[in-house]
């Protein structure tokens, strides 16, 4: 039996740093770089067309790829595989659920979002219901959860792994990979950042698959699998006196349900309710209505593509379960004192936390399983997930920003200015989140996964609701929508910050939070929060004036092929924002012909500094005239796409969803 005094704290232990790691990791960040400068030649960064939406020049593969990339980050390696290793492979159904909501984003939202011809959610918010406060609580709640729920998870998570791997402290491992990721997002725009993910998509497949194989090999098969994983069990609970902790057996022994996709409604860890209506009411949020995820559909060139991107994301989604979540478990079977400890004492030595060291459950097994080389290759897909993950959130976020609210603040802003605004906007939410890092560290019993789901259950369900009505249903009514969301956020608090406030607790150490508050499961609670917001909006939009038809033209799902002109609800924010950057455009021409010789002059010696820099930046180191300042700013959101498509590519692409909705139904059956 192992002293738990022995158990070595995987920080001190250098294991990737021979010549064949290190190559490949240097080659991995040379092809990214390559990648990220070849893209910058070939698209307009200089505009908000090129910069937010890559012009809308994407076909498939990269926009199912970029989908797929930007959504498996290097939260979902460590969260999968730690929620995995504690409870078994019912956090896999999150990934499958993923199969059926997609197919709604390419068939049901794109179409509609398309045809409204905008570049940012609350933008279309903005001009389905008018008004400015739906579109400006969207953007502020959207940049909260992604400060709280991504960026924080993807660093804490790609740091938890640079940490197991190279024994660095876990900000200097954050500081590390910010600084590169960085660099490819402020300078490329959203047409690096999809190329870049399309590489990477491939490093992320090819390099679990290698880790899989390797460790179905080390544990003796699938069904060495299911027969050691339930007697993981950690040897350092008996070393030391279980009356100091009053240890239950529950607190370490893998449940027996472990290889059950749908669980107990009343006792299981992730309920089957939950897991169906719940889990599809958080994925409609984040497939169907997230910047992140609709910036990638909305960049495509057409709708088949956008549809043949959604499959092949589909499709993709498919393979977490069996190279995250399953891997997971072979760690805890084969490493139960580290990745399955429960001694406050022996958790804190191992992983620098008291709750427990799930988390580490994937960068144990590639540091111990993995030959040499090897080991590179796997940090280098860690880092992949990580930076595409990360780089994608923060164009979408600058997006959010620079669109929804520094226009709000300066309607004259500049096309130059609106780049060097979004590009420092990433700075700012990075030092936030790296500042969140220790709660996250210390969330949910350690199970970074359950962290996510939590917090975003708690919020994303009214957005959720409002877009589904929104694009549904055309007696939906500014006044129901606002005050759905401010009831749905009400409620959602209620929640959320007694939980925050008394801990979410342990095995060990149960939370404090009182019962009636905190007993309810959070898939649960999506669900309930979801269904009250729904008839808070239908309620109130029923006892209000409707919006008329003609505001409505290609704003809601029946209504999509309509060819009447839409008289925009917004369209007076729109003219302001016109006029006011006209206005700006043309003062700034008169001073230039008035000084010209003066400025002429003075700018020359810096001229080849401006000009590198602005390149750099995407941003021009020259002058802009009016008609081209004011065109492209208002470029992305003008265009209507059409959103029409040819009848072979229509049936090919609805019968490749018919068939991938089967072998979605096949796998939940068969694991179900």
């Amino acid at each position: 039996m192992e002293n738990p005094t022995v158990v070595t704290s995987m920080a001190d232990k250098v294991t990737i740093n021979n010549a064949a790691d290190i190559s490949v990791i240097i080659g991995y960040f040379v092809m990214v770089i390559a990648v990220g400068i070849w893209s910058m030649f070939r698209t307009n960064r200089a505009t908000v067309g090129g910069y937010f939406l890559a012009g809308r020049t994407m076909t498939w593969w990269p926009v199912g790829a970029s989908l797929f990339a930007s959504n498996i980050g290097s939260g979902h390696f460590v969260g999968l595989a730690g929620t995995g290793a504690a409870s078994g492979i019912a956090v896999g159904g999150f990934e499958w659920n993923a199969l059926f909501i997609v197919l709604l984003l390419g068939w049901l939202f794109v179409p509609v979002y398309l045809t409204a011809g905008v570049i940012t959610m609350p933008q279309y918010l903005k001009k389905r219901f008018g008004g400015s406060r739906i579109s400006l609580y969207l953007s502020v709640i959207s940049l909260f959860l992604y400060i709280f729920t991504k960026i924080s998870v993807d660093m804490f998570s790609g740091a938890v792994f640079i940490q197991q791997a190279l024994g660095w402290n876990i900000y200097v491992a954050v500081i590390a990979l910010l600084s590169i990721t960085a660099l490819y997002t402020v300078t490329g725009g959203l047409a690096a950042l999809m190329y870049t993910d399309t590489v990477q998509t491939f490093v992320i497949i090819g390099g679990a698959f290698v880790l899989t194989g390797f460790s179905f090999a080390e544990v003796g098969g699938y069904s060495a699998l299911l027969a050691r994983y339930s007697a993981a069990l950690p040897s350092a609970t008996v070393s030391l006196e279980p009356q100091r902790y009053n240890i239950s057996p529950q607190c370490y022994t893998p449940r027996e349900d472990a290889f059950s996709l749908l669980r107990d409604p009343f006792t299981g860890d992730l309920p089957w309710p939950g897991v169906v209506f719940g889990i599809a009411i958080v994925g409609g949020w984040y497939w169907c209505t997230d910047q992140v995820i609709v910036q990638r559909c909305l960049a495509a060139r057409s709708l088949s593509h956008v549809k043949a991107g959604c499959i092949m994301c589909g499709y993709l989604k498919l393979l977490p379960m069996f190279l995250m979540v399953f891997p997971g478990m072979i760690s805890r079977v084969l490493y139960p004192d580290e990745v399955g400890c429960v001694v406050p004492e022996v958790c804190k030595m191992v992983c620098g936390t008291e709750v427990g060291c799930s988390n580490i459950a994937y960068p144990k097994l590639v540091v111990s399983v993995m030959p040499s080389g090897l080991r590179g290759l796997m940090l280098a897909v860690m880092l992949a997930a990580l930076m595409s993950s990360l780089a994608s959130i923060f164009n979408s976020s600058s997006t959010l920003f620079t669109m929804d609210i520094w226009t709000r603040i300066r309607p004259q802003a500049a096309e130059s200015e609106l780049m060097v605004v979004g590009r420092v906007w990433v700075l700012c939410i990075v030092a936030i989140s790296i500042c969140w890092i220790p709660v996250v560290q210390a969330a949910q019993s350690g199970q970074l996964f359950d962290y996510i789901q939590s917090v975003t259950s708690y919020l994303a369900p009214p957005i959720a609701s409002v877009f589904f009505l929104a694009v549904f249903v055309k007696r939906v009514n500014e006044p129901g929508a606002f005050w759905g969301l401010m009831g749905g956020l009400a409620m959602g608090l209620c929640r959320m910050v007694p939980e925050f406030w008394f801990g979410n607790g342990s095995c060990l150490f149960p939370s404090a939070c009182p019962r009636l508050v905190c007993g309810v499961h959070y898939l649960y609670f999506a669900v309930l929060l979801f269904c009250c917001t729904s008839l808070l909006v239908l309620l109130i939009s029923c006892c209000t004036e409707p919006i008329h038809e003609q505001h409505l033209h290609r704003l809601v799902f029946s209504l999509r092929h309509s060819k009447e002109e839409r008289e925009d609800l917004d369209w007076k924010d729109q003219e302001r924002g016109r006029r006011a950057r006209r206005q700006a455009a043309e003062k700034k021409s008169r001073e230039k012909t008035e000084h010209e010789a003066v400025a002429d002059e003075e700018e020359a010696p810096k001229s080849g500094i401006c000009r590198l820099v602005g390149w750099f930046c995407g941003v021009g180191g020259g002058s802009q005239d009016a008609e081209a300042n004011e065109q492209g700013v208002d470029e992305a959101s003008e265009q209507l796409p059409d959103i029409s498509e040819k009848p072979l590519w229509k049936y090919i692409m609805d019968a490749n969803a018919l068939i991938m909705m089967t072998v979605a139904v096949f796998m939940w059956g068969y694991y179900a």
